[in-house]
């Protein structure tokens, strides 16, 4: 299926792997590198905006912060069982979804998937790019927008190893950065008079579980292409615990703080790196506004490289191409950061509201997609997949698979009267209070429509089918199924 072949990854300097599956030879690290991975990519800026934003909509202090917690262990769970994927089929998340929607039909899902990466990407580099104006005075805002799009086009093109590496220094200085920041806050603002300023109410309760719920699920769509390299030995509990330790921790440990700022009286969404360097203080502004740099190219690293690969695995089912050369690699990392880069370049503070906006409500296009992909992976077909099929139009998934877009639609569908979101809020939603309940309504219902449908008409392979390896010319052996469950 490959038509390279890379050096052991202990030599290997630019990745040179894609949408095509990663070779055991190939495989190295342990389970753990999931869990600095996603610490460091939630431990971020914008995960304090997400927080803050619970105040915002209305929720008390403790209400939130609880909220929080439940959404995040709810969306973390959901997110890591596609994790626990990585290591069984070596694949990126993505290219798997063409066992359920059939080769071509997996485009449906991409597309938005795309969409959704190039909003944050431009988001985040319009945030990050502020903090390097401010950490070398620069005036003018496309400086910072240039530089830190070239510092992600550069990791994203070395690739996965480099990745884990940032993940690590992220999860360090986002810990003491962070930690530094909220020693500040408790001193500078009367924290304890945050709470108890509202009463509590079940619609606010609800609506703070589905911000930190959408957070964590906006993950699924990539989290496995970060997973893929670790041995097919490799315990699915293993992989999963770390992956949902990872980034249920970092994300409620920046949430909260996003709430307390918020809580307190802070104009922190008013001018969001400015207010973190005013409160470090003017001897240490400069060293927080790295730590914002640091942790945004983790996350924006992973929209870089998520996004190429969804272009890719787009465009391959329609080419018949499983693998690409590295320089075709690199030009497509380069296009996604370029693009992404434009559009924070000419977008307005309104603009990018809209956009963010806009993104949030492609959330509602996630749900589905992970309920048809979960149930499918862990009941219908129980981990076996045919992965060379996955490259045929003319196979076992076929081109387009009805029942799994049909199901996939009406999960979107029947979210929109439940949708509270800035574009547009659901009768049943105001029925509720304002309690957006949408993800979890497209959760259940794509569920339960379908698995028995896809029970009666999935060809699930006896076993899974590997491709030729070709050092080798051979296929893997079978794995062992793991007693341990995700």
């Amino acid at each position: 299926m490959s038509l390279h072949h890379p050096a052991p990854p202990s030599a290997q300097t630019v990745e040179t792997r894609t949408i095509d599956m990663v070779p055991e030879r190939e495989r190295y690290g342990s389970a753990l590198s999931q869990l600095t991975l996603w610490f460091g990519a939630n431990m971020q800026i914008t995960a304090v905006v997400d927080g803050a934003l619970a105040i915002i909509f209305g929720a008390e202090a403790l209400t939130a912060i609880v909220g929080l917690l439940i959404g995040n262990i709810l969306g973390g769970a959901v997110m890591a069982l596609h994790s626990a994927q990585g290591p069984r089929l070596g694949l990126p998340q993505m290219i798997s979804s063409r066992v359920q929607f059939g080769v071509k039909g997996a485009a449906l899902p991409l597309v938005l998937v795309v969409l959704m990466y190039l909003g944050f990407a431009a988001t985040g580099t319009v945030l990050s790019g502020q903090a390097i104006n401010r950490m070398f005075g620069f005036t003018a805002p496309e400086i910072g927008i240039i530089v830190f799009g070239s510092l992600t086009a550069i990791v994203a093109v070395v690739g996965y190893k480099l990745i884990h590496v940032v993940g690590r220094i992220s999860t360090v200085v986002g810990i003491l950065g962070f930690g530094y920041l909220a020693v500040q806050l408790f001193s500078h603002y009367d924290v304890a008079a945050a709470f108890g300023q509202k009463p509590f109410s079940v619609a606010s309760l609800l609506l703070t579980v589905a911000l930190s719920a959408g957070w964590q699920m906006t993950f699924a769509p990539y989290v496995a292409d970060y997973s893929r390299y670790l041995p097919s030995k490799t315990s699915p509990a293993a992989t999963f615990w770390s992956t949902f330790a990872g980034s249920v921790t970092g994300a409620q440990l920046a949430m909260t703080f996003g709430v307390l700022v918020a809580a307190t009286g802070g104009k922190f969404l008013k001018n969001q790196v400015g207010f973190m360097g005013d409160l470090a203080g003017p001897n240490l502004a400069v060293v927080i506004y790295l730590v914002i740099v640091v942790g945004k190219l983790t996350v924006n690293c992973l929209n870089a490289y998520g996004g190429f690969m969804s272009i890719l695995t787009t465009v391959s089912a329609f080419n018949h191409k499983s693998q690409v050369s590295p320089r075709t690699r690199m030009l497509y990392i380069i296009g996604f950061v370029l693009l992404s880069m434009v559009i924070a370049l000419a977008a307005s503070s309104d603009f990018l509201n809209n956009f963010k906006n806009f993104v949030l409500l492609l959330l509602a296009v996630f749900v589905p997609w992970s309920a048809v992909n979960l149930v499918d992976y862990y009941l219908v077909s129980k981990e076996k997949v045919d992965i060379p099929a996955l490259y045929d139009s003319q196979g076992r998934y076929g081109a387009y698979n009805s029942v799994a877009l049909g199901s996939y639609l009406l999960g979107i569908v029947v979210q929109i009267p439940f949708l509270n979101q800035s574009l547009y809020v659901g009768p049943i939603a105001k029925m509720l209070d304002g309690a957006d309940i949408s993800w979890i309504v497209g959760l259940l219902v794509t569920s339960l429509v379908y698995y028995p449908l896809a029970k009666k008409t999935m060809r699930v392979p006896d076993a899974m089918a590997y491709p030729r390896d070709p050092a080798t010319h051979s296929s893997p052996p079978p794995l062992h199924k793991s007693p341990a469950r995700a």
